[in-house]
C-alpha cells in the first residue's frame, strides 16, 4: 500500500509538471518578454497621443470597421497597401480626436446641433453634403433630396444609419478644424516693415561683378576627411541630423516568369475562347464569365486601350479581334457596332489651386492670382503636366500630370462640367474655372463624344503555372540555404551573373514597401526583428510575382545618432568646410582687380557679372541663387568690394557696381497682402506640425502590423 501511495503521489507531481510546462509553452514567450497581459504587461499598448494611451484592441476595431466600409463601397477587400492607408487614416483620426480636440476645447470651439442642421439642410450647405446630393443628370443640388433622405432615416438599416452618423461627425470635425485654422489665419498680421522689406526685395536692383571659386574646383579625392572630423561636425550640428529607426538591405530577386510551356498553353486557351466567343449567343455574358478583368460592354474611344483605339475603325460587326497586349493582360474582342449615348464622355487634366467655399476672401484672391500666374505660364509654352505636379493641390491627379481620366457629363461640379463639355475639341480652356474646391486650370485631352462601341471583351492575365512557381521557389530556397551570411550572399552573386544585387537604404520601421517592391511588409518586419543582426540572411519571401532574399546591411536608431547614419551627408559638409579653408588661405593677401586676383589664384577662379538682379529672385551665373552672396551684394554700397567669404557652393569676393534702391511707394497694401497670403497658406501645415510636436506622439504600430 505504501508503494502504491508513493506512485500516486509521484504521478500527481508529474501531471502537475506537465500541465505547468504546457501553460508555460503557450504563454511563456509573453511572460518572459515582460509584455504579458497575464501579469499586467503593456504588450497591447499601440501608442500614446497627448498623454492618452491607445490600445491595440480599440484601434484594431476601428481599422476593421473602416475596412468593412471600404469593402462595402468598392465591392472587394482592401489589399495590403490599402490596409496600410486605412490604418494611417484611423491613426490620423485619433490625432484629430485627441490632440486637436484638446486645442478646440481650450478655445471653446464646437459645432452646435443647430449649426449642423444648417450645414446639412439649411442655408449654408457643407460642400460634402452638396456633392453627395447633387443630381448627376442636371448637376444641380436639391435640398429637398436631403430632407426626404432624413425623413426615412429611422427606417434605414443599422449600418446605413451608422454610416450617416459617421458622415455627420466627419463634417462637424472638419468644420471645427476650419474654424480653428481660420482663427489663426485671421490673427496673422503683416507689419509695414515686413511689407516694405517684401517690396524692396522685389524692386531694389543691383549690378555686381564677383570672383567665384567653386568648391567643385578642388577634386574631392585630394581632401581627406577623418572620422573625428565627421564626429566633431555632427556634435556641433545635432539639430540638423535627426535620428530615425531604419534598416538598410541588400536583396536579390527571383522573378516568377511564365515559361515557354505556360505561354503556349495560354495562347491555346485564348484561341479556344475566341472561337467560343464568336459563336456565343450571349457574347457579353460569356466574356464576363471568362475574364480576369471585367470591362463595360459599351465603351467610348477614351476608355479604350491605345493598342485598340488605333484599329477600331477597321472592325467589322460580329468580328473577333486580338489578342491585344496591355502589360501582362491579353484581350480579345467581339465587335457589335456603335450606339449614340444620351450622355457625353470626355477626358481632361486639371491643376487645382485650392480655396474651399468657406475660405476667406483674401485666401480666394491669393489662390486666384496664383492660378492666373500658372495659366499665363502654360499659355507661354510651359509644360502643363510639369506645372500640375508642382502646383496642383489635388495630389491624386497631380502625380499623373493632372490627368483625371475619362468621365461622363454630370460627374463633375457644374462649372467644371460646363467648361469641359462646352469645348468642341481638345486643348486648354482659356480661362480660370471656379468651383467649391477652388480654381481650376483645365486642359481637355480627349474631345467629348457620345459614340459608344459595343465590345464583348475577354481579358486574361498570362500567369505562370504552379509547376513554374514551384521551380522558382526551389531555386530561391536553395540560394537562401546555401548563403546564410552576408559574405556568402555577396560571393554567390559574383559567381552567378544572372542574379542582380539590389539595395534599399534607410527603410523606415513602418514601411510597407521599398525600392520598387510593393507589399514588402514581411521583409521589413524581418529586418526589424529584435533578434536580427547585421549580416543575417532571410528566407525567401514571396512578393507579387517574385521571391525576395535579403541580407541586413545596416541600421539606425532614433535615440542614438552616429556618424555612420549620415556618413555621406556629413562627409559632403565637412569636405566643403575643408575646401573653404584651403581656398580662403590661398586667397589671403590677394590684391588688385578681380581679374588680377583670379589670375594670381590660378585654375578654378571665375570672374562673372550679374546685372539688375533683385534680392528676391537674383541668380548668379555659376553660383545660382546663393543667398549669402546676394545678401552681400545688397548689403554694401556701390563701388565697394567685399573680403573673401564663404557662400553655399564656394568662396566669393563680391564687388557692387551699382545699386538702385526701391522707388518710394505710397501704398504698400499689395505687398502687405502678398506677404500675409504667403504666411497664411502655411497655416494648416504649421498647425499640424505644432500640435503633433506638442502632443508628444508615440507610435508603435510597426510592432503590430
Amino acid at each position: 500500500m505504501a508503494l502504491i501511495t508513493k506512485i500516486r503521489e509521484k504521478s500527481g507531481i508529474a501531471a502537475a509538471a506537465i500541465a505547468i510546462s504546457l501553460v508555460l509553452f503557450l504563454i511563456g514567450g509573453d511572460i518572459f518578454s515582460g509584455n504579458s497581459k497575464f501579469f499586467g504587461g503593456n504588450s497591447q499598448k499601440l501608442g500614446e497621443i497627448a498623454g492618452e494611451t491607445i490600445m491595440f484592441q480599440d484601434f484594431q476595431k476601428q481599422v476593421e470597421a473602416q475596412a468593412q466600409n471600404y469593402t462595402a463601397q468598392s465591392g472587394r477587400s482592401a489589399n495590403e497597401q490599402e490596409m496600410a492607408q486605412i490604418r494611417d487614416q484611423v491613426w490620423n483620426q485619433q490625432i484629430l480626436e485627441i490632440a486637436y480636440q484638446k486645442e478646440f476645447n481650450a478655445l471653446g470651439l464646437a459645432v452646435s446641433p443647430e449649426e449642423l442642421t444648417d450645414m446639412v439642410q439649411g442655408n449654408n450647405i457643407d460642400p460634402s453634403v452638396r456633392q453627395q446630393f447633387t443630381n448627376p443628370q442636371t448637376g444641380q443640388f436639391d435640398k429637398q433630396f436631403v430632407v426626404e433622405f432624413l425623413k426615412g432615416f429611422k427606417k434605414m438599416k443599422p449600418e446605413q444609419q451608422k454610416a450617416w452618423v459617421d458622415f455627420e461627425k466627419s463634417i462637424s470635425q472638419n468644420r471645427v478644424r476650419t474654424k480653428y485654422e481660420n482663427l489663426l489665419r485671421m490673427s496673422t498680421f503683416t507689419t509695414n516693415a515686413e511689407a516694405q522689406k517684401e517690396y524692396a526685395a522685389q524692386t531694389a536692383k543691383a549690378s555686381v561683378r564677383y570672383m567665384y571659386v567653386p568648391f567643385y574646383s578642388i577634386v574631392d579625392s585630394t581632401v581627406k576627411v577623418s572620422d573625428s572630423d565627421l564626429q566633431k561636425y555632427l556634435d556641433a550640428h545635432k539639430d540638423d541630423f535627426k535620428g530615425e529607426n531604419t534598416r538598410s538591405l541588400q536583396y536579390v530577386t527571383f522573378p516568377v516568369i511564365p515559361s515557354k510551356n505556360d505561354t503556349a498553353s495560354f495562347y491555346t486557351e485564348i484561341k479556344n475562347l475566341a472561337k467560343e466567343l464568336a459563336v456565343s449567343k450571349n457574347d457579353s455574358a460569356f466574356a464576363i464569365m471568362n475574364s480576369d478583368i471585367k470591362t463595360p460592354y459599351y465603351v467610348t474611344a477614351s476608355e479604350l486601350p491605345e493598342s485598340v483605339k488605333g484599329q477600331i475603325g477597321t472592325f467589322n460587326v460580329g468580328g473577333i479581334y486580338g489578342p491585344f497586349k496591355n502589360g501582362s493582360t491579353y484581350s480579345i474582342y467581339k465587335y457589335g457596332g456603335i450606339k449614340k449615348d444620351t450622355v457625353f464622355t470626355a477626358r481632361a487634366s486639371h491643376i487645382l489651386i485650392a480655396a474651399g467655399k468657406t475660405a476667406t476672401d483674401s485666401v480666394k484672391v491669393a489662390a486666384r492670382m496664383q492660378a492666373e500666374r500658372v495659366l499665363t505660364q502654360i499659355k507661354g509654352g510651359a509644360n502643363f503636366e510639369m506645372l500640375a505636379q508642382q502646383y496642383s493641390t489635388d495630389q491624386g491627379s497631380a502625380q499623373r500630370g493632372g490627368d483625371l481620366g475619362p468621365f461622363k457629363s454630370g460627374m463633375m461640379m457644374k462649372p467644371f462640367d460646363n467648361a469641359v463639355f462646352g469645348m468642341s475639341g481638345t486643348g486648354l480652356v482659356p480661362g480660370i474655372v471656379e468651383t467649391d474646391y477652388g480654381y481650376h486650370i483645365i486642359k481637355v485631352t480627349e474631345a467629348k463624344t457620345n459614340t459608344a462601341y459595343k465590345l464583348a471583351a475577354i481579358n486574361r492575365n498570362i500567369a505562370p503555372s504552379q509547376a513554374t512557381m514551384d521551380e522558382v521557389l526551389r531555386k530561391s530556397d536553395a540560394f537562401a540555404a546555401a548563403n546564410t551570411t552576408k559574405a556568402a550572399f555577396e560571393a554567390s552573386l559574383k559567381k552567378d551573373k544572372s542574379l542582380i544585387m539590389l539595395r534599399a537604404d534607410r527603410v523606415a520601421e513602418g514601411a510597407t514597401s521599398f525600392s520598387s517592391l510593393r507589399s514588402a511588409r514581411e521583409v521589413v518586419k524581418w529586418a526589424f526583428n529584435s533578434d536580427r543582426n547585421i549580416g543575417d540572411v532571410s528566407e525567401a519571401f514571396q512578393i507579387d510575382n517574385q521571391y525576395i532574399i535579403a541580407t541586413l546591411t545596416g541600421q539606425t536608431d532614433k535615440d542614438k545618432v552616429t556618424v555612420e547614419d549620415f556618413r555621406d551627408q556629413l562627409t559632403a559638409k565637412v569636405r566643403s568646410e575643408l575646401k573653404a579653408e584651403q581656398i580662403l588661405k590661398k586667397m589671403s593677401g590677394l590684391t588688385g582687380t578681380l581679374e588680377q586676383m583670379a589670375q594670381k589664384y590660378g585654375a578654378g577662379a571665375l570672374v562673372e557679372t550679374a546685372n539688375d538682379i533683385t534680392l528676391a529672385s537674383g541668380v548668379l551665373t555659376s553660383a545660382g541663387a546663393d543667398p549669402t552672396a546676394l545678401g552681400k551684394a545688397f548689403g554694401q554700397k556701390a563701388g565697394q568690394k567685399s573680403k573673401p567669404f564663404k557662400g553655399e557652393g564656394g568662396i566669393f569676393i563680391m564687388e557692387t557696381v551699382s545699386a538702385a534702391p526701391a522707388p518710394a511707394i505710397a501704398d504698400l497694401s499689395a505687398y502687405k497682402n502678398t506677404a500675409r497670403m504667403a504666411a497664411v497658406q502655411n497655416i494648416p501645415f504649421l498647425i499640424n506640425q505644432a500640435i503633433k510636436d506638442n502632443a508628444k506622439i508615440s507610435d508603435n504600430r510597426a510592432r503590430f502590423y
